[in-house]
């Protein structure tokens, strides 16, 4: 057990002090701690035993290159950097706009519904908010609007990428914990669509403070309405086939990010968006991603290794059983840790750092692993616009590089506030993340 406070002290220490990767620190914590606990097993701190260390590091790394599941990552990365080359962030605002632009803060609710929908074929948070930057801030710039509310509207909006599916973080947290990906993307999806509910009445209530700080835009006609959804229809097709396919059992989580990459590849095409350049960048973009997220990921099995090997979630259960406390206690004091870390950490290196430790203890408390997987994606979502590190409102200030990150840090508190609502209800009210899942999978 000192051991591993020991590790996570010096992991601590690499990351925030020394600023060390959390890729190559989470590794490194976890060789060098592997080998100590091997010497120690030999009654001798200082006698390594490099050849079960160096095997152990090798087997994670190669295991990891050849998991099959795994594909799915660079497939739905793909996939969403085909989306947002062929212009369909640009169509989903405007649906949006059609249909809220005309109300008090209508354009900041036009671009949380545009951020949720694009998040259900785009999977990641920051590109998220990358992208609709671009696409909303000129709109609301136009009617003045102020940047503390429409930099906080695409901030929080983007942060609905990690649980609406398809999902990278959701993928992930399967892969670690072995839950189904297809119930995990199913329970994702009521709390996301309460996260777009919560997020537009954050929006109103910002608007009711201060009515100049989000004016009425301009309002549309039905037939203008019914145009603007035209041009949403391959966005719609595309997450059918590709969230249907899962549901429904025709293919796995795999093969839809295969099939989904496939037909936004074909939408690129039909859009006339790709050219040999853009494609290589596309391709290059994708990797350099994927190959960002795998060193994580092998990074934080080596170092979860080293925690296992040293039987602090065993030792961590011993400790919970011998508490007085009721095990909804317990899931709240992992939430306070989450919420804390989300101060330091960004969200998968969270996950994955915590993940490890936490699964057994919950596991053994008698919870549903799915529903776990929902709490901490959505307490992971709140990290993403969490000071000092949130990890949104930097995309965004290096985006819009005349707005200061204190401006958005600023706007994004009720947003905030409402993630944490969100939370408490999806905790305490567990049947609005299992309700889709056991309707299909029963």
């Amino acid at each position: 057990m000192e051991v591993a406070l020991w590790g996570f002290v010096v992991l601590l220490v690499l990351i925030i002090v020394i600023r060390v990767p959390i890729a190559f620190a989470m590794g490194a914590v976890g060789f060098f701690g592997f080998a100590i606990l091997q010497g120690l097993e030999f009654g001798n701190l200082f006698s390594f035993r490099w050849t079960g260390t160096l095997t152990m590091a090798a087997v994670r790394l190669i295991e990891t290159a050849q998991d099959y599941n795994l594909s799915v990552i660079p497939l739905f990365i793909l996939m969403g950097n085909l989306i947002t080359r062929s212009g369909m962030s640009q169509e989903l605002y405007n649906a949006s706009y059609a249909f809220f632009g005309h109300r008090k803060g209508g354009l900041s609710m036009a671009t949380v519904v545009a951020c949720g929908g694009f998040s259900a074929i785009c999977g990641s948070s920051l590109a998220t908010s990358a992208t609709m930057a671009k696409v909303a801030m000129p709109p609301m710039r136009k009617f003045g609007y102020s940047d503390e509310l429409a930099t906080a509207s695409i901030a929080a909006g983007g942060t609905l990428g990690i649980l609406i599916p398809p999902s990278v973080i959701l993928v992930v947290y399967g892969l670690l914990t072995e839950t189904s990906i297809r119930e995990l993307f199913a329970a994702g999806f009521i709390p996301g669509l309460i996260g777009i509910l919560f997020y537009l009445l954050a929006v109103r209530y910002v608007v009711w403070r201060n009515p100049a700080a989000g004016p009425r835009g301009e309002q549309m006609n039905w037939s203008q309405r019914l145009q603007a959804l035209k041009g949403v229809w391959s966005i719609l097709l595309l997450f059918t086939l590709v969230m249907g396919g899962i549901y429904a059992g025709i293919f796995t989580p795999t093969e839809a990010a295969g099939i989904g990459t496939g037909g936004a590849f074909v939408i690129a095409l039909w859009r006339r968006s790709l050219s040999w350049s853009s494609l290589f960048s596309l391709l290059t973009d994708t990797g350099r991603t994927t190959a960002m997220l795998f060193a994580v990921l092998i990074g934080a099995l080596i170092f979860s290794t080293f925690i296992s090997r040293t039987g602090m979630p065993e030792m961590l259960l011993d400790y919970v059983s011998g508490l007085n406390v009721a095990p909804m206690v317990i899931i709240f004091a992992i939430l306070g840790i989450y919420i804390l870390l989300g101060m330091v950490f960004e969200s998968l290196s969270m996950l994955l750092l915590t993940v490890p430790v936490f699964f057994p203890l919950v596991h053994s408390l008698g919870f549903d692993m799915v529903w776990f997987g929902i709490v901490v994606v959505v307490v992971t979502e709140i990290s993403l616009i969490t000071p000092p590190v949130g990890m949104n409102v930097f995309v965004l200030s290096a985006v819009m590089k005349d707005i200061k990150a204190s401006t958005i840090f600023k706007g994004v508190t009720p947003f905030w506030a409402m993630d944490i609502l969100r939370l408490l209800l999806i905790t305490l009210v567990a049947q609005l993340s299992l309700f889709l899942p056991s309707l299909l999978y029963r």
